[in-house]
């Protein structure tokens, strides 16, 4: 290996990228792994079906059912993830519920998250939050939009406990709490009314950000979708809905990679963003044709956004995942998902990118396409094998093999 890191560390080296800088610099990049795929988003609040918009397809065996499986389940993906300083993403329905007890939405408490808490210590995590606006009896028409005044209030009222359960977290955890608010509001066919549900969603955040919270711990951000299922004519937070209130309200707009046009670039939204706040909230999945969240693989994609996180400081990006796949072993998918992005964050460090910038601003086309074409010839791979041997992690033709050993010795034995 070491023969091998040294042949690629000098190719590297003969177009201007320092490797062990840019392996530090990757080692440095926060990724806040989200819970749901290893249940199918079914969390521990409710007992009926998906709904909202949302859907698992699939019906590979072994998803965890209890919050020790679940836990046992993302012990073992994170060992196989390199980086250092990562996060966990929550959403309400994982509330944890002991001696018999039950809160709905609108009562859930930061004690329902102690379990989370520990595990985070344990693993020397942060923790990020979602408040839960689907799945629910009073989420099948709508939520924070909804035109039904008690509706609204619970909806609204789970927002506000969502906010001190955020700054619970942050406080435990010594990291800041990112709280995202997502909600399935919006119309199967064209609506009468585009308006009304937008002033209703606006007043109902209105009424969330007015409760007093320690704004350096707890960050809001509101995601923005173009559509969803049964939501295919109309979303109510749209992007432009959202871009303009969070600036108004100095909050975050989340950026989903599967909430736009296919053929839009969500990668060249980034900078435009950076122009006018501080940070950019990510939410990282990969449509196929709609918002399908299919688990992330490394594609020109998803190295055309790690690019734009790493050219424009990936300090300045909450990055979250988002895929959930139940049609496959979902530790892999889980892994699979996690280690591309931290490729794809690899691969980006390790691009000769000032000197990229230096012939953009020269307007020398032919050589930056020629040096850009070069760079994808590098072995990137011994470097990623190296970068994971380093991080303590298994290879890239390691990791596989351990988790097939983990579904066979734990993951079969749930029946």
């Amino acid at each position: 290996m070491d023969q091998r890191f040294e042949t690629a560390k000098a190719k590297y080296e003969a177009v201007g990228v320092d490797v062990e800088k840019a392996m530090k610099e990757a080692e440095r990049i926060t990724l806040s792994m989200h819970c749901w795929q290893g249940d199918d988003v079914r969390g521990f609040d409710q007992k009926g079906p998906l709904s909202g918009g949302i859907q698992t397809t699939g019906n590979y065996p072994y998803s965890a059912r209890t919050p020790e499986e679940l836990f046992q389940d993302i012990e073992k993906v994170l060992s196989y993830v390199p980086g250092k300083q990562h996060k966990l993403n929550l959403h309400a329905c994982y509330a944890i519920f002991e001696d018999g007890e039950w809160a709905d939405r609108n009562r859930l408490e930061p004690k329902h998250f102690k379990k989370w808490v520990e595990l985070a210590k344990k693993n020397g995590l942060g923790l990020d939050f979602n408040p839960t606006f689907f799945s629910h009896p009073l989420a099948e028409s709508a939520t924070l939009s909804s035109e039904n005044e008690e509706v609204r209030k619970f909806w609204i009222q789970h927002g506000i406990q969502s906010l001190k359960i955020s700054e619970y977290l942050a406080t435990e955890t010594g990291m800041p709490c990112l709280m995202n608010i997502w909600i399935p509001d919006g119309f199967k066919d064209i609506p009468a009314d585009r308006k009304g549900p937008r002033a209703r969603l606006k007043d109902s955040l209105d009424q969330i950000l007015s409760t007093p919270y320690d704004k350096d711990k707890v960050k809001v951000s509101v995601e923005s979708k173009v559509f969803g299922i049964g939501m295919e004519s109309m979303t109510v937070g749209s992007h432009e809905f959202y871009m303009n209130y969070a600036s108004r309200n100095d909050i975050y707009c989340l950026i989903d990679t599967g909430h736009f046009h296919p053929t839009e670039n969500v990668a060249d939204k980034l900078s435009s963003m950076l122009l006018f706040d501080d940070k950019v909230a990510l939410h990282v999945s990969r449509p196929v044709r709609w918002d399908s969240d299919h688990v992330v693989l490394f594609n020109d994609d998803l190295r055309e956004l790690a690019l734009e996180i790493v050219r424009n400081g990936a300090e300045k990006f909450f990055i979250g995942m988002d895929y959930f796949d139940a049609s496959i072993n979902r530790v892999s998918a889980w892994t699979n998902g996690m280690r591309n992005m931290e490729k794809a964050l690899l691969y980006a460090c390790l691009t000769p990118n000032e000197k990229l910038k230096e012939l953009q601003d020269k307007r020398n086309f032919t050589e930056l396409m020629s040096l850009r074409e070069r760079v994808k010839t590098l072995p990137f791979g011994d470097i990623w094998d190296c970068y994971c041997e380093k991080q303590g992690v298994l290879k890239e033709d390691e990791w596989f093999e351990d988790c097939r050993k983990y579904e066979s010795e734990v993951l079969s034995k749930r029946g």
